[in-house]
């Protein structure tokens, strides 16, 4: 068996804030919460770690508390087309997130896609990309 990845995960400064903006940056490209957890020994813990992924899959990107957040990490992300990126990229804006690269094909890097990048509320670089 080849090696894949099966999931990345982030340490957020504003857990909150983070989740917020994965819930509109990853929803524009059909993810969605598909994992809560709290402390496990405290019946009323609040959440500290969502993961989003396909509606009927795992989750392939978490959030988490932590002391030291996570910064300067790039997540690509394959979607469907053409428009999820541009919805994504919009999503993630009105989100909170940073432009860093709009809409657009990059010919030098990847030929023939199609590609948006944003800066989460930490400064993690998260990118979707289309084959259209």
């Amino acid at each position: 068996m080849r090696a894949c990845l099966d999931h990345a995960s982030l340490i957020a400064s504003d857990f909150e804030r983070s989740a917020s903006f994965y819930d509109a940056a990853l929803g524009a490209l059909g993810l969605a919460r598909v994992a809560e957890f709290g402390d496990e020994e405290d019946d009323t813990a609040d959440v500290e770690a969502v993961g989003w992924g396909p509606p009927d899959g795992q989750a392939l990107l978490w959030v988490v508390t932590g002391d030291v957040p996570t910064r300067g990490a790039h997540v690509s992300l394959r979607s469907g087309s053409r428009g999820d990126v541009e919805r994504f990229y919009a999503a993630a804006l009105a989100a909170g997130g940073a432009g860093r690269n709009a809409p657009r094909r990059w010919p030098i890097y990847r030929r023939g896609e199609f590609n948006a990048v944003v800066a989460d509320p930490d400064g993690n670089l998260i990118e979707a990309v289309s084959g259209e």
